[in-house]
């Protein structure tokens, strides 16, 4: 995708750690770039007086609004704005809602990474036929309204995807070194004995932290700054 066809993302979310991972990984793929945050729905309201993204990431539990109804008040505002959800809401309104609410996606809390990153590909993926075709037959809408459900044609047989930076032969090889664990482990430690450099190991470790295979516990050094440390969850 050229600059142009860039698709902006505004995050609203009043998790600043989880802010931080959505827009880690969404900057991380080719052709989105996340241009602000919002913790609450008035935030929200006000940035899109000012600027409107092409898609919110949109938790359900604000604190000062219930993120279906922020939904409906895009919706009525901003028509060409689309929405993923991102909540711990699972219950049978809430996705209704979602789904009235004509939102792109739904993810369920705590999310799996992947899942996010196929998300927002086929996000792209739709967003990119619709702009190719001024005219589309039944076959092409078909695909449009379904892949919300499934991959286009062919898709489904494409290699792994993976956020930029992660190669699925070293994360193989840091899981494996993390299942004999015992303790938990500093990035600098186990870049030791893996052998692969501190900046390395240290993006692995977050990835394994998002995607709920490791957990962090801060401590301190010898020199007595805070270290993090990651220990497996079993």
């Amino acid at each position: 995708m050229t600059n142009d066809a860039t698709i902006n993302v505004i995050i609203v979310e009043d998790d600043l750690e989880a802010v931080n991972i959505y827009k880690h990984f969404t900057n991380e793929l080719e052709g989105f770039h996340v241009i602000a945050t919002a913790s609450s729905g008035s935030q929200t309201l006000q940035l899109l007086d000012m600027t409107q993204p092409h898609l919110i990431l949109l938790d359900v539990f604000l604190p000062d609004m219930n993120g279906i109804e922020l939904l409906r008040e895009i919706r009525k505002k901003y028509r060409g704005i689309d929405v993923i959800m991102i909540t711990a809401a699972n219950d049978t309104e809430t996705v209704s809602g979602a789904i009235r609410g004509g939102a792109f996606g739904y993810l369920i809390k705590p999310i799996i990474i992947d899942k996010l990153i196929e998300t927002l590909n086929r996000f792209k993926s739709v967003r990119e036929k619709l702009h190719r075709n001024d005219v589309m037959n039944q076959e092409h809408v078909d695909q449009l309204f379904q892949s919300n459900q499934k991959d286009f044609p062919g898709e489904a047989k494409k290699k792994e995807l993976y956020p930029k930076g992660i190669d699925k032969h070293t994360l193989k090889l840091v899981r494996d070194h993390i299942q004999v664990l015992e303790n938990s482990v500093s990035a600098d430690e186990l870049s030791q004995i893996v052998g692969i450099s501190y900046s390395t190991m240290r993006r692995y470790l977050e990835y394994l932290v998002s995607l709920n295979v490791m957990e962090v516990e801060n401590g301190y050094g010898n020199v007595g700054r805070p270290e993090r440390k990651y220990k497996r969850i079993k």
